[in-house]
């Protein structure tokens, strides 16, 4: 299988597109294109993760860099570290929400932020130069690093809007799916800090996903019935790198991911005023909560790197991406899991009510995603004229293409991160969804 290439970074399948050999390349580039100075590296929990550490230091030890490793920890708890360390960049050792046999690099700049396409530009330049590597008197080191986890959760218990005392004194009980990956410490740690009662499920680090780790409400059925099954207030399932958050209500149902951000939101803008960025696929539910507030929502194509640029360049106070990803620049201009948890567990405080009672209160919509392998379907000016089929509407054409109609909108772009093509159609009610995805697909 080809690896692939984009903005969120180089993934692969190990054995099959990706090696140690192609890691080695990959890193080394970076470390050319970096200044002088230590990298940070964070791994999460695959089998795989020890190989792609090792071939990850060695390059770049040879490109004179030092490596500082915090071990197994989660890419938000990466990407503080190099915020708020002596880092001049960083290397997160994830494929996030993929299946076990895939492994990744996502690279970071010296401020914590992911590489901008001109930085990703120059990057590929230093892997088709092959340069960058130093003598044997400049050889970087290994360098153990602890006290990472203690740095995030940190962060996030100064935030100004939270109310430790507030969550405690709710008594909340929270299930914390971990799909055994890299958030399967640091999750109840925060919980423990927050003063909220923890069952974890999955939390062990093993590594071996026990279920598919993307956390959509098909995957969460372990989650919910142990939500049930232990009275529990709510439960949370992140990914496993644990930037991307989904909920589970008392009742043992499974929220849309999408839902993850629209909450976050409508308390973050009830506390704080400011404008918020989101990507093209996003929920239109955004707009509506943020009009509620009187605020704008500034549209970006997919990427995490996308949403970010646009957050800072417009002085936004949060964003995200629907998958569950909120981002808080406040404290790192990245999607993190434990800035969800907290931002929902302080909003349930403040409202006293439940998470089935607040989801209840957004307007119904529907949201259905699929996608498509096939390399004969149709983009750019062809896939316009199709879409314009649809009837009415505006159209983006930013990233892949999207028609907005009065009610509904549907979204096809290439995935940054498998090959294929990606449908994302949200209207009124599900079967709306189901037909706007279909007439998008025979058309």
């Amino acid at each position: 299988m080809p690896l692939r290439v984009s903005i969120s970074g180089i993934r692969g399948v190990i054995g099959d597109g990706l090696d140690a050999v192609g890691v080695a390349r990959w890193a080394s580039a970076f470390g050319a294109w970096l200044p002088p100075g230590p990298v940070v590296v964070g791994r999460d929990t695959r089998p795989s993760g020890p190989m792609v550490l090792s071939a990850v230091t060695a390059a770049l030890n040879s490109t004179g860099h030092d490596v500082l490793d915090i071990g197994i920890a989660t890419t938000p708890t990466t990407e503080v570290a190099v915020q708020h360390g002596p880092a001049v960049g960083g290397v997160i050792i994830t494929a996030s929400h993929n299946p076990q046999q895939w492994n990744a690099l996502k690279f970071l700049r010296g401020d914590g932020l992911f590489l901008s396409a001109a930085d990703n530009r120059e990057v590929t330049a230093h892997l088709e130069a092959g340069d960058g590597h130093v003598g044997w008197d400049r050889l970087g080191r290994v360098i153990a690093q602890p006290g990472a986890d203690d740095l995030h959760l940190d962060a996030v218990c100064a935030v100004p809007w939270l109310d430790i005392a507030a969550i405690r004194g709710r008594g909340l009980h929270v299930v914390v799916d971990a799909v055994e990956g890299a958030g399967g410490a640091i999750v109840p740690r925060l919980l423990e800090r927050l003063g909220v009662r923890c069952t974890p499920l999955y939390c062990d680090l093993s590594g071996n996903f026990p279920h598919d780790p993307e956390p959509t409400p098909a995957h969460l059925a372990a989650l919910c019935a142990e939500v049930r099954r232990q009275g529990a207030d709510l439960g949370v399932a992140v990914d496993p790198d644990a930037d991307r958050l989904a909920l589970v209500d008392g009742h043992g149902t499974a929220l849309s991911e999408e839902l993850t951000l629209v909450l976050a939101t409508d308390f973050l803008l009830g506390r704080t005023p400011g404008d918020v960025a989101v990507n093209l696929s996003t929920t239109g539910l955004i707009e509506k909560v943020a009009a509620r507030h009187g605020r704008r929502v500034w549209r970006t194509p997919v990427g995490e790197a996308n949403v970010v640029e646009t957050i800072l360049a417009q002085g936004c106070i949060l964003g995200g991406e629907g998958n569950g990803g909120v981002i808080y620049p406040t404290i790192h201009a990245g999607r993190d899991s434990l800035v969800g948890i907290a931002m929902l567990l302080q909003y349930l405080a403040d409202r006293k009510a439940s998470l089935a009672e607040l989801a209840a209160e957004l307007p119904p919509v529907a949201m259905v995603k699929t996608k498509v392998e096939d390399p004969d379907f149709p983009s750019g000016d062809a896939l316009v004229a199709r879409l314009e089929r649809l009837g009415p509407g505006a159209i983006d054409r930013r990233d892949g293409v999207k028609w907005t109609g009065a009610d509904a909108w549907v979204h096809v772009r290439s995935s940054n991160t498998e090959p294929a093509v990606r449908i994302i159609a949200e209207a009124k009610d599900e079967s709306a969804a189901v037909d706007l995805i279909s007439r998008v697909k025979s058309a």
